[in-house]
């Protein structure tokens, strides 16, 4: 360093042009002591006095030099220091958010920790730290109690088992009591274990019964396709206990967790393991064996974990030897309150098998093996698992949103008739809710523009971009007309050949959805060739959204007892018009004698199901008020679970408990 300074000196001392001026001092402002070198040139200073000035200059510089470096290495480590800081408090921020927003989930669903504090009981009955009396006594307490259990078990995550027996003894004198509870012992749960409608009724239903003050519980088979990133807190209790099967005691463990916001358990057979290890949910020679071990065990288990419940709900054929088994077994051992209510989505699926299998899972064949009992109607020598279920519930409820009592047991009982009829008092008819969740015009996703009964403009700009879309003429006043085609589509088609060029002079477009070229649809496209008709070969979900919303008309089958696209056209202010009208079938339901239709069933029937679709288009350009006002009244019935498919159950619930 001093070689360089000495160097540039030499340099600037020969080549500069610098001379100094009288009595005009220069100062440097050194860092370190913050003095100023004051230079007085004189007349009379010669070049080595001025040289020894400059020297002494730099000399100066070069330490302020040495002095922001050793600034500069400090600040540097002061930033190092500043960093380290930084990262440590973001770490904490996020600890703080993440505390925060599990604290908000917390707040906003109740029911989880409700469901996991059960869940724990259940766990300490099993593992002894309490006994069944004790147990039934909390659980009454959390069930029915008014006050907001999450305020009191918001942590119960961290919390040992002492400290939860603690604060359910301090709720213990604040509580008053309402509500049912529930357990369904199902075979399917929607989002874990999912194959057809029963899975959604079972989630859906049991989200608006505890939504009302209810507790719900769901006890399944621990598949090994069971959807496990679903489940909340999927844990094993660290406790085993026995079921009944083919004459011994058999070893089950236990798996709890919460599914959206639902209490579940779920039972594993140790010996019997293959049961529920296989690639799908029904479908095998063993089926019988395999539901009646976990229907067996179920009992079993909820009678172990000293488990109270007012009522039992089962499902289909799957789960219905529970009704035999506890009237015949379990209903003395504690659980003299609680009644049996089966469900079936539909009669049509079955379990006929020899009478020497009831055996299996406790129950005496020969005691059984009757008319009025477990005896199939038309194979005598057989017998009827969902017969029995029928038989040995308290109530019966099967699934539609069209069908009546009378035409249930008349025509779709599927060989049950005679079983029906004779317990046609405890038989309902409940409505499938509507699920608006991923199908709603407010909020729409696949829509350029969401439309509410309220405003109505977004439906405009949906029809608008679905003729874009598919290259039809752009025209506003065009009657817009979708049908989707389906595996069970029952439509005519030479009547729907007649339908389309009927309405061609009625200025109407249409779209046709899910159409295989490789079928015998093959000539009715051909046929209907024109710019005012368009084929769509494959499922496309967005296009879908936008057919029901951008159409004006959805022609489709009204023999679904599910009944899922009349209802969704009518969410989206698209009128549903039966491809098939002149179906004698439609008329059986309209008989002004029939009075045991649901509350929906008999407005969509009396409202859309005797409509053409000559009349409807012709509607919609004489009568367009008439038309809207129908279109607005349908929008804004309520079909959701929470609506008649509740009230229906509740009112069964209540019946059995009284």
């Amino acid at each position: 360093m001093e070689g360089l300074l000495r160097s540039t000196l030499a340099q600037f001392t020969t080549t500069s042009k610098w001379k100094p001026h009288n009595n005009r001092p220069v100062c440097c402002f050194g860092l370190e002591n913050h003095n100023s070198i004051e230079l007085n040139q004189s007349k009379n200073d010669g070049p080595e006095r001025s040289h020894n000035d400059i020297w002494r200059l730099f000399t100066e510089a070069q330490r302020n030099i040495l002095y922001l470096n050793r600034q500069r290495v400090q600040a540097l480590q002061q930033l190092d220091e500043m960093k380290r800081e930084h990262k440590s408090l973001l770490e904490k921020v996020n600890q703080m958010e993440s505390q925060s927003h599990t604290h908000d989930f917390i707040t906003k669903d109740p029911f989880s920790i409700r469901s996991d504090l059960l869940l724990r009981i259940d766990s300490m009955v099993l593992t002894g730290i309490l006994d069944t009396r004790e147990a039934s006594g909390f659980r009454s307490l959390v069930i029915k109690t008014t006050l907001n259990v999450a305020d009191y078990f918001a942590d119960i995550i961290s919390k040992s088992d002492a400290e939860i027996l603690a604060q359910l003894l301090h709720l213990s004198s604040k509580t008053r009591m309402r509500g049912f509870h529930i357990i369904h012992i199902c075979t399917e749960m929607e989002p874990v274990a999912s194959v057809g409608s029963l899975a959604s009724y079972v989630t859906s239903l049991s989200h608006v019964l505890q939504k009302h003050g209810n507790l719900v519980e769901v006890i399944l088979p621990m598949y090994a396709t069971l959807n496990l990133e679903k489940i909340n807190s999927l844990r094993e209790v660290k406790a085993e206990f026995s079921s009944y099967f083919d004459g011994k005691f058999h070893r089950n463990k236990i798996w709890t967790g919460v599914v959206n916001g639902i209490g579940a358990t779920f039972i594993q057979p140790i010996y019997y393991s293959s049961f529920f290890n296989n690639e799908k949910i029904y479908g095998y020679p063993n089926d019988f064996e395999r539901f009646s071990y976990f229907s067996r065990a179920s009992l079993d288990y909820i009678l172990k974990s000293g488990k109270q419940p007012d009522v039992i709900h089962i499902h289909n054929w799957e789960t219905s030897i529970v009704g035999p088994l506890f009237w015949d077994i379990f209903v003395n051992q504690g659980l003299t309150a609680t009644r049996i209510m089966l469900t079936c989505q539909s009669f049509k699926s079955q379990c006929l098998e020899k009478p020497d299998k009831l055996a299996l899972c406790g129950l005496d064949p020969a005691k059984l093996h009757r008319h009025d009992r477990f005896q199939d109607n038309n194979k005598p020598h057989l017998v009827n698992i969902l017969k029995a279920g029928i038989v040995y519930s308290n109530k019966v409820i099967t699934m539609s949103s069209i069908h009546s009592k009378d035409q249930i047991v008349s025509t779709l009982s599927h060989g049950l008739e005679a079983a029906l009829d004779t317990h046609k008092n405890k038989l309902l008819i409940a409505p499938f809710g509507y699920d608006d969740s991923s199908w709603d015009p407010s909020h729409d996703k696949f829509l350029p523009r969401g439309y509410t009964a309220d405003d109505m403009r977004g439906k405009s700009v949906s029809k608008l971009a679905l003729q874009q879309q598919l290259r039809l003429p752009e025209n506003i006043a065009s009657v817009l007309i979708g049908y989707m085609f389906t595996e069970d589509s029952d439509a005519d088609l030479e009547n729907l050949r007649s339908l389309v060029w009927d309405s061609f002079r009625r200025d109407a477009q249409f779209i046709f959805v899910g159409i295989n070229k490789k079928n015998k649809l093959d000539s009715f496209q051909e046929d209907l060739k024109d710019e005012n008709v368009r084929f769509v070969d494959e499922y496309d979900e967005s296009l879908l959204h936008l057919m029901f919303a951008g159409s004006d008309i959805i022609l489709c089958s009204f023999d679904d007892p599910m009944l899922q696209i009349p209802i969704k056209a009518i969410k989206y202010g698209t009128v549903p018009v039966p491809v098939n009208v002149a179906d004698d079938r439609l008329r059986n339901y309209l008989d002004p004698d029939n009075t045991q239709l649901t509350r929906f069933s008999e407005y969509i029937l009396n409202t859309f199901a005797n409509v053409s679709l000559n009349q409807a288009i012709d509607e919609i350009k004489k009568k367009p008020s008439q038309w809207n006002r129908k279109i607005l009244e349908a929008m804004s019935k309520d079909v959701s679970w929470d609506a008649e498919c509740y009230d229906i159950h509740v009112s069964a619930y209540l019946s059995l408990k009284k």
